[in-house]
């Protein structure tokens, strides 16, 4: 029984995280002549070719820090 209510507070706590990771993904730059999906595309996947994927869902965090570094919000 503890278990399961342990399972699932854990499935709960990761949901969460994952909802709120995806809430503060940059996805506007404060330059309005970078404001557009063809450089989002091109930063976001420089930003993914720099710090690839690991096991742990880390890179989310990695990927939103090089989205700000090149000026996305």
């Amino acid at each position: 029984m503890a278990h399961q209510i342990r399972t699932n507070v854990m499935a709960i706590a990761c949901l969460a995280l994952c909802i709120g990771g995806c809430n503060s993904f940059p996805s506007k730059n404060q330059d309005p002549q970078k404001d557009n999906k063809a450089t989002y595309s091109k930063d976001l996947r420089e930003c993914k070719e720099d710090h690839p994927e690991s096991s742990a869902g880390l890179h989310f965090k990695r990927w939103a820090d090089c989205m700000n570094i090149k000026g996305w919000r």
